[in-house]
Order: structure tokens, then C-alpha cells, then sequence
């Protein structure tokens, strides 16, 4: 038994943020309707067609879910919804802004008639405020968020290279589903739960904030390199590599200098006792670290790095992670069906003993709509016209 099969889960849902949610909620048994436009469904199956024919971000974030397309304009489609509705335990919607009331899809409607119904609303800044009609995307959630001003280089900020602030929202969603499951078991009663991107990635930003509002100055863009903690970035090697390594206390800072870089008389100088005189002299600490290695292979850094437990990585690419040894050995992968046939996919992070996780098949568009309807007691396919679904 999945932890949580029996679970229903409608989502009217696009590109990122609450398809994140519920594909963990279906990875762990869930089941998850997800109702899309007739003809073009989800729009984030046309970002791009790198994965056998379809979008890599759909085939991420859409396994084990059933499509379903409905017109919620149509009277006989918004039938089928409601029936479905009557028997579901959670909701999950991100439309775009005013949609949700145009539809009657609001809490206060959907749960009028169903108390027991978990009713998660997912946008870019809320409903209020004067931010609350407000389209949202990642990159200006970043920007609004204060992300970018904080990642890049001294002259240019950069955005993160994955979709930070829709993930964020879907990973608080996800737990803030399963924190209201929990609570309707003992209570009886569902609740609404409102997920806005801002606040999810201002929560990850708290640390850099703190830092400048407190210490009375910006926290520094510094590339691949800690703002606040030194050594901790890339160094060169004598093969014209990079091996990356952190050093989070002075215990450790102690054990690079003898272990590693042979120079116990760093441990003692007063340029480099403590963190924040280290961060004061980031650039000499920086040419010790690199002379060091320059008899040394990226290799033969690691190793020697490894053996003094001190933490460090090798740059690698995305599609590496294919071939992680880590991964290969701890059997991580595993294979999911698609429209496009098989492709390799992360087991769910959450590892539990004795089960394994639902892996199910990333759905075609329509692929349930015939079984879903006469489940629900219509074939009706209503035109092919819905109110156009915001991140």
C-alpha cells in the first residue's frame, strides 16, 4: 500500500509550480485527474519537444496523472468536474489571476458543499495587495524576489538556472497538502490553502536578507563563490581543471592547511584564524589554494580532499547526472512510459523502506478522457474552448 493511495486529486493546473505538487503527491499513490484544454492542454507540453517528440518539462512533472480535457465553460464538462469534485479529497488550482472566481472554483463555493475538501490555490503574489492581479513567471518572481540580485557575478546578475520560485510554491503546496490531509483526519474538516511564489522564495532568501538588512550592507554577487563563508568555490588544478570545496568551520580550515595544502603555519596567522577574517582575504587564501594544486590533477585533489574529510565536488553538466556514480550505485533510476516510449527517471527523493514509489506513465492529452467520463456518467466532449490557465 502507497501512503497515500485512496487519496483523489483534481488539478487544474499549467506549466510548473502545480504540476510540481501533484506529480509528489502521485508519486505517492495519489490518484491525480489533471484537467486540461481541449486541443492544446497544458501549455507547457510546447516548451520545448527534446524528450522523444515531447517537452522535457512535461515528461518531469507529469507522470502517474490522468488527463482529462474539459471546456470549464461548458455546462456539461463543469458537470463532470463537479462529480468529480464530490468524491475528491484534495484540489489544486493555479489559473490565471481572476480566473478562479470566473469559473466558481474559489474555496468558499468548492467547499460550501464538500467541509472535507483540501482546496489549494497556488499564484504568483497572492489576491491582494496591490501585487494581487499580477501575471507571474519564474525569472520576474527571481527579480522580484531579490534572487538576482544576489546570484552572478560583481557586474552581472543572473537568474538560477532552474525554475526556483515556481518549484519553491510547489514544494510548500506539497507539504501543505499533506499537513491538511493529516489535520482532516483528526478534524474531519479540509481547508483552504493559499501558495503564492513570492512568499516561498522570499522563505529561501531569508538568510541573504537577514545578512543585509542586519549587517548594514548588501550581500556581495560573487559568482560560484560563498558571499559570507571562506574557502569555499572553485580552484584550479595543474591539468587546467576545477574542484570545487567548502570549508564550514575552523576545525576544518585547520585540517586543509595541514592535510592538504601542508602549511600548519596558516592555522595559527591572524589573516585567516576565523571565517570572517578568512572572507577578508578571500583572494590570498585563494592563491595558496591554487599553488598547492598546481602539482595536482583534478583527480588527485579530490582524492586528497576525500581522505581529509573535506567537502568538495567536480563540475559537472546536467546530463552527467545521468551517470552520476552515486546515483548508479544507490540503483536511483528507473524507467517511466511515455506518448514518446521509455525514458529514464529519478526515483521520488522521499525514500521509504520497503515500497517502492509509484512510477506511472506521463499521460497523453486525453488519454482518460473516455474512461473518466463514463466514470463519472457523461461522454459529452463539450467544444473546445477553456479559460486560459496562468503559471
Amino acid at each position: 500500500m502507497q501512503p497515500l493511495e485512496g487519496i483523489v486529486v483534481v488539478a487544474v493546473e499549467q506549466a510548473v509550480a502545480a504540476p510540481f505538487a501533484t506529480r509528489q503527491l502521485a508519486d505517492l499513490g495519489a490518484r491525480v485527474v489533471k484537467v486540461e484544454r481541449p486541443g492544446g492542454g497544458d501549455f507547457a507540453r510546447g516548451y520545448d519537444h527534446s524528450v522523444q517528440g515531447q517537452s522535457s518539462y512535461f515528461v518531469w512533472l507529469n507522470r502517474g496523472k490522468e488527463s482529462l480535457e474539459l471546456d470549464l465553460k461548458d455546462a456539461t464538462d463543469r458537470t463532470v468536474l463537479d462529480q468529480i469534485l464530490d468524491r475528491a479529497d484534495v484540489f489544486v488550482q493555479n489559473l490565471a489571476p481572476g480566473a478562479t472566481a470566473r469559473l466558481g472554483l474559489e474555496a468558499a463555493r468548492l467547499r460550501a458543499h464538500r467541509p472535507r475538501l483540501v482546496h489549494c490555490t497556488i499564484s504568483g503574489y497572492g489576491t491582494t495587495g496591490p501585487y494581487g492581479g499580477r501575471k507571474a513567471y519564474d525569472l520576474l518572481v527571481q527579480c522580484e524576489a531579490g534572487v538576482l540580485d544576489i546570484t552572478g557575478t560583481a557586474d552581472d546578475p543572473c537568474k538560477a538556472g532552474i525554475a526556483v520560485a515556481d518549484i519553491a510554491a510547489g514544494t510548500y503546496a506539497y507539504a501543505g497538502i499533506l499537513a491538511a490531509l493529516y489535520e482532516r483526519e483528526r478534524t474531519g474538516e479540509g481547508t483552504n490553502l493559499e501558495i503564492t511564489m513570492l512568499d516561498a522564495l522570499g522563505e529561501w532568501i531569508q538568510q541573504p536578507a537577514h545578512y543585509s538588512v542586519y549587517g548594514g550592507a548588501p550581500i556581495r554577487r560573487t559568482g560560484s563563490r560563498h558571499a559570507t563563508i571562506s574557502p569555499y568555490g572553485p580552484y584550479r588544478t595543474g591539468d587546467g581543471s576545477t574542484v570545487y570545496l567548502g570549508v564550514q568551520n575552523d576545525r576544518e580550515w585547520a585540517v586543509l592547511c595541514r592535510d592538504v595544502l601542508h602549511r600548519p603555519d596558516l592555522v595559527t596567522d591572524e589573516r585567516f584564524a576565523r571565517n570572517t577574517a578568512r572572507l577578508a582575504h578571500d583572494r590570498e587564501i585563494t592563491a595558496i589554494i591554487e599553488a598547492a594544486f598546481r602539482a595536482l590533477t583534478a583527480d588527485d585533489a579530490i582524492q586528497l580532499l576525500d581522505r581529509a574529510g573535506i567537502a568538495c565536488a567536480r563540475l559537472r553538466t546536467a546530463a552527467d547526472l545521468f551517470e552520476h556514480p552515486q546515483l548508479q550505485a544507490r540503483e536511483r533510476w528507473c524507467t517511466v512510459d511515455t506518448p514518446g516510449g521509455p525514458i529514464r527517471a529519478l526515483r521520488h527523493p522521499i525514500t521509504m523502506s520497503d515500497r517502492e514509489p509509484v512510477m506511472r506513465p506521463v499521460p497523453r492529452l486525453g488519454e482518460h478522457n473516455q474512461a473518466l467520463r463514463q466514470e463519472f456518467g457523461t461522454r459529452h466532449a463539450g467544444p473546445a474552448r477553456v479559460e486560459h490557465h496562468g503559471e
